[in-house]
């Protein structure tokens, strides 16, 4: 089922859009807190914070992870060594990172080895930029 999403715009008076009666705000404000208690907390330590994640970050600022129940939590971890390091060591449930990380740590003996389980992107997010221009490059 394809998630829909709706764009309200608002001309006039902003506040005249949002006005509840008490009883509606009474039912919202048990809604959320009822959803706030069903939260299961989830930290994600990305490798880097990059464009190439922007839909997980509009995920997040439209609430579809609270949506689904996860309290979502998202580190910069600067590296896929600190970000491999968070996640065996339980700082963080889910990593991104490069599959080779969990290859290296594999091969490296780990009783309890990660398991890549999917695919964020499919084309390295990597420029080549110089200060001058290169003839022929």
């Amino acid at each position: 089922m394809a998630a829909v999403c709706s764009l309200i715009l608002v001309i006039g008076n902003p506040a005249a859009a949002f006005a509840m009666d008490e009883a509606a705000l009474s039912e919202t404000e048990s809604a959320v807190a009822e959803t706030e208690q069903k939260l299961t907390a989830v930290t994600l330590n990305e490798v880097a914070h990059s464009i190439f994640y922007a839909p997980q970050y509009v995920a997040i600022e439209l609430g579809y992870f609270e949506e689904e129940g996860i309290d979502l939590t998202v580190v910069t971890g600067f590296g896929a060594d600190k970000t491999m390091t968070a996640l065996i060591s339980g700082e963080a449930d889910i990593g991104f990172m490069g599959s080779e990380s969990s290859i290296y740590t594999y091969s490296g003996g780990a009783a309890d080895a990660p398991v890549n389980f999917a695919q964020l992107t499919q084309r390295a997010g990597n420029f080549v930029v110089a200060r001058e221009n290169i003839e022929d490059f």
